[in-house]
Formats: C-alpha cells, structure tokens, sequence
C-alpha cells in the first residue's frame, strides 16, 4: 500500500462501527437478518455519518462507535435506495470528519486504500488500484452509472471510506466482488455531496424521477434471464412470479439481460402496470406486476407483524 503509516493513523477517527438492530417484521431481516455490523466515516463534524443503506435499513436502533471508545446513539437522517447510500446522525459535535474529493478525479491504476471497522474499536486497512469506472449493475434491481472497482478488497464490514493517495474520501466501500483475484466496489462520492441537500431536507432524493421495483433477483445463465430469487412479499412475489421463471419480455419488448430488463422497467414510476411475458415449465405465461417503491416499501414504520404488506 502507497499510503503512510502516518496518514493513515490520522484517518483512524473519522471512522466508525456500526451496529443497527432490526425489528424481526421488517421485510427486510428475512434476507438480511435482525442484526447488523458496518463501517461509516464521519463526512460533517456536526455528527453526520455516511455508510451503506443495507446496514441500517430498517432499523430500530442504531449505535455508532468511535476509534476512542465513544458510543453514540444515532438515527437514519436519510437513505438512498438507488445509490445505496445511507446518513447517519448522532447528537455530537466536534468530531473529527473527513476531506472529501472528486471521484472524478479518480483514474484508472490510481492507487486507493480502505478503512473498515471490523469492531467497534478495531480498524483493518487494505490497499489496491482502480481497476474499473464504469458502470455497475448487480441482481438487486441495482445501476451504477459509475462505480469505482478496486483491487483494494475490503478488509471489514462494509460502509466504508475509500481513500486516494492524500487521504481524501472519493467513494464508499459497498461490498467485495467474486471473480478472479478479490476487488471491491465503492459507491462514488459523488452521489451524497450532489444530492446532500436533499438527503438532509427530505431523508431522500427527490429530483430523480422515482424508478418502477418489482423485487426480483435476476441472474443471467446461458443467454436467458432467470428469476433466481424474490423479495418476500415484495411486488413480484404477490403478482405470482416464481423462482426459476424465465424473462422473456417485459411490456412486449424483448429481454436478454439485467441491464434490458431494468432498462425497459425505469421508464416505469411506481404504481404502474409491467407486463412480464415468462417461461416456466416450458409454457408461456404472461405476468401483470404492480411496481412499487422500495424506498416506501422497506420505511422502518410500514409494516408490523400482522399487518398486510402494501398494495
């Protein structure tokens, strides 16, 4: 790793544990569980925390902890479910945040380092080179338009800060990549310091035209998309889709990838009707999804055991 020993000691109190406890009748802790552990880095000395949304989605709780020892109660001030960041806030002031830079300053080979909380004291550090900017997608119903890959894996629990050479945060670490070798993707900068007014204002981004969800996972395998899985009583499910489906059309266009089917579901808003034409058992059958936003779909308050999920 290029950075210094020095630097990075420096950069050890802007980070942070996370530890979020989730009610059992969230729907998200069926896929995610009830207890969570993450990484956040402090972006405002006010006591604003920036980390990954699948942390403390849906939590009840959230406890931060810092490279000293403090605990600190915080809140979800905001989320974004297309960018899959988080903010965290936490009655404090004074606290040590990091410099923010311009992801798009970032290029190719740059030479990039981790910090991630692997308790709630413990810090782990990794270091790498970019080795891919464009865009992203992933089975979630998920596209970056520009995600920054590296070979610096993470080394913890995700949420985060990754650093360029000075020490300056251009993204957040989401996640560790399969494949050949082990890299990491890292949310870029970009999509809290360009939207945080409105994360602040509104607890999300309300200038992006909402995006159609049907909760599914779809997985490409030998040239066809598979429905390989389903949120639980998410849109996709109640409509009647089944694991093993196979997507051949979506409002009578032709689908033969992730990137065709959430191309043709975005120009959808929630609410809306999407025709899905599947092929199950070897027969044809056609599929009418009610989209909904997963942003209102998965509010900490929308459902309680017992309740009927949303219509």
């Amino acid at each position: 790793m290029d950075a210094t020993v020095g630097l990075v000691q420096a950069l050890l109190p802007v980070t942070a544990h996370v530890n979020a406890r989730v009610s059992a009748a969230h729907p998200s802790a069926r896929i995610l569980g009830t207890e969570r552990v993450g990484s956040a880095v402090v972006v405002e000395p006010g006591g604003l925390l920036l980390t990954v949304n699948y942390v403390v989605m849906g939590a009840r709780r959230v406890r931060v902890t810092m490279t000293d020892g403090r605990r600190l109660e915080a809140k979800v001030a905001a989320q974004d479910f297309e960018s899959g960041l988080a903010l965290l806030r936490v009655a404090a002031t004074g606290l040590p945040a990091a410099r923010l830079a311009s992801s798009d300053e970032v290029v190719l080979g740059a030479s990039v380092f981790v910090i991630a909380a692997t308790g709630p004291t413990e810090r782990r550090v990794a270091g790498g080179i970019v080795t891919d900017l464009g865009e992203f997608e992933a089975y979630w119903e998920y596209v970056l338009d520009r995600g920054i890959v590296s070979s610096a894996a993470n080394p913890g629990f995700g949420g985060g800060p990754l650093f360029d050479i000075r020490g300056s945060v251009v993204g957040v670490v989401s996640l560790n990549l399969e494949g050949i070798g082990r890299e990491s993707l890292a949310i870029p900068i970009e999509y809290f310091t360009r939207y945080r007014s409105e994360l602040l204002r509104f607890g999300r981004v309300t200038s992006r035209r909402r995006r159609a969800w049907i909760g599914v996972f779809p997985h490409t395998l030998d040239e066809r998309l598979i429905v390989a899985g389903l949120v639980p009583d998410g849109p996709g499910e109640l409509a009647g889709l089944q694991d093993g489906d196979v997507i051949l059309r979506v409002d009578g266009q032709e689908i033969s990838s992730r990137r065709d089917l959430y191309a043709v579901l975005w120009r959808h808003e929630p609410g809306e009707r999407v025709l899905l034409d599947v092929l199950r058992e070897d027969r044809r059958q056609r599929v009418e999804v009610i989209a909904q936003d997963r942003s209102d779909f998965y509010a900490v308050e929308r459902r309680r055991s017992g309740d009927p999920p949303p219509g």
